[in-house]
């Protein structure tokens, strides 16, 4: 049994809904393997209560908390110190309370690269271009983690133009923007949308024109093996699924508020995601991913 102390350590993930988050799985199997004293606690908190909510934890004594929909922005802007990771992102997943001050990190970036490492063994975001679906928080995540590391170009693909030419112009570099996907010579493909979600269709690409050697990765996670990972593993390319993401993103929090810096296992894999169909059936109800 986990029992707690009047010194416990607490942590939890603010969101609207929150109810649906997997963390306070993750988070607790890593707080009773390493037989720490603490929690980690799902928080509901209205839009319009955001700010009061985030520092009331800190005053109890809280040592931090994630941060989830639609709260992302909002972090940002309550925060006394953002890091480099939340400034390329324009939005904060990790708070920090320390000496009084709120911190605020992005791990989402963090997280799709260690996954991407782990799932392909000798995985470099040097590789080559990438093709990134998508222009919203989470493509942005991804596709600064991966310019940072050394991807030496990404092109951004979204069904409006202009919010892939914004998010181009926020991020720098060599970023462009295209109606259709240049997988000719691209090293990676990555779906940062929604599509293929809880029984969605998935985008709707031709994987021919992408090299031998390149890999196919999809932020989405229920179903664990979406349609587009199941089109690249046709063909023969590496698939990194999306489940791994939320779990290493969530290790640098859980390392600030706890004090020991946990592992991405099989056991974890089976407590956050055992109960995610490998496909998505045909019938029966549907949810989509959330941290």
């Amino acid at each position: 049994m986990h029992l707690l102390s009047g010194q416990a350590r607490t942590a939890g993930i603010l969101g609207w809904p929150v109810d649906h988050s997997r963390s306070p799985r993750l988070h607790g199997l890593w707080l009773r393997r390493h037989g720490i004293d603490g929690a980690y606690l799902p928080l509901p908190v209205r839009p319009e209560r955001f700010a009061e909510s985030v520092r009331a934890l800190a005053d109890l004594g809280f040592r931090g908390a994630n941060v989830t929909i639609p709260h992302k922005e909002a972090a940002f802007a309550v925060c006394d110190r953002v890091d480099a990771t939340a400034h390329r992102a324009g939005a904060v997943n990790t708070l920090v309370f320390r000496d009084g001050a709120i911190e605020g990190s992005n791990t989402d970036g963090w997280g799709f690269l260690a996954n991407c490492a782990e799932a392909v063994p000798g995985w470099r975001a040097d590789a080559g271009p990438v093709v990134i679906l998508g222009a919203g928080g989470s493509a942005r995540a991804v596709a600064a983690a991966l310019l940072d590391a050394g991807c030496p170009r990404v092109t951004l693909v979204n069904r409006t133009p202009a919010r892939a030419e914004a998010l181009a112009r926020a991020l720098g570099g060599p970023v462009a923007v295209a109606d259709r996907p240049p997988l000719e010579g691209a090293a990676m493909l990555v779906n940062t949308t929604s599509l293929g979600m809880s029984g969605q269709p998935g985008p709707a690409i031709d994987l021919a024109p992408l090299p031998a050697g390149a890999v196919v990765a999809d932020i989405v996670y229920v179903p664990r093996e979406t349609a587009l990972l199941a089109a690249a593993r046709a063909r023969g390319l590496a698939a990194v699924e999306g489940l791994g993401m939320l779990l290493h993103q969530a290790r640098p929090g859980f390392a600030a508020w706890f004090g020991v810096t946990p592992a991405v296992d099989d056991e974890l894999r089976a407590v956050v995601g055992g109960d995610i169909p490998l496909h998505w059936p045909t019938h029966g109800p549907t949810h989509g991913p959330a941290r």
